[in-house]
């Protein structure tokens, strides 16, 4: 069985609800970084973030998740857009528009602070692919929607989240961690004015 046919959510959408949902990822703000292209999210590109999150590399993302909580998280960010101005980037290669991962800025249930989150694929990693797509968002996120505070919060467990979040030049708030999590703390960046 197919994934369409044991997941009939998952299907292409036909016209006319295409093209209104084309209308609305256009709005989604396109980053573009040295190699990358920070895109809106697609349905398509679910698969993918499902396979992240399902699999080892969501354990420290309170994972794995099974498929169903994968499509409420995924589905949940992409709805950012919509309700704060933040959410879910797919992260493409520009050289052959290979999907890598996401990166997003937002606030689910309980957070006190945006979050800024990096999830990749095996193939994606151990290129500096994640720090490039990050900054961007981090920047973005900082300097063009001018928030006040961007957090990165890291299981303590999952070393190398942590260490990006260095490479990022966060620092670690101490005093707002705790033993299940450690919160990132990423500076403000020097403003070129709002996003028009």
């Amino acid at each position: 069985m197919s994934n369409i046919q044991a997941y009939p959510w998952e299907a292409p959408i036909s016209e006319p609800a295409a093209t209104l949902a084309g209308r609305f990822s256009q709005l989604v703000p396109e980053l573009v970084t040295k190699r990358l292209t920070l895109r809106a999210p697609i349905l398509a590109d679910f698969p993918a973030y499902a396979e992240i999150l399902m699999g080892d590399r969501a354990e420290g993302l309170d994972g794995p998740f099974d498929r169903e909580a994968a499509l409420l998280d995924f589905s949940q960010y992409v709805a950012g857009w919509l309700l704060r101005g933040t959410g879910l980037w797919a992260v493409e290669r520009r050289s052959d528009e290979a999907l890598l991962g996401f990166v997003l800025v937002g606030m689910e249930y309980s957070d006190q602070e945006p979050e800024l989150g990096y999830l990749f694929t095996e193939a994606g990693e151990g290129q500096g692919y994640a720090t490039e797509a990050a900054a961007a968002a981090r920047d973005f996120a900082l300097r063009d929607l001018q928030l006040p505070v961007l957090v990165s919060c890291v299981d303590p467990a999952n070393t190398r989240s942590a260490r990006l979040a260095e490479r990022l030049g966060a620092h670690l708030d101490v005093a707002a961690s705790d033993a299940d999590t450690q919160i990132w703390r990423h500076a403000p960046v020097v403003s070129k004015g709002p996003l028009s």
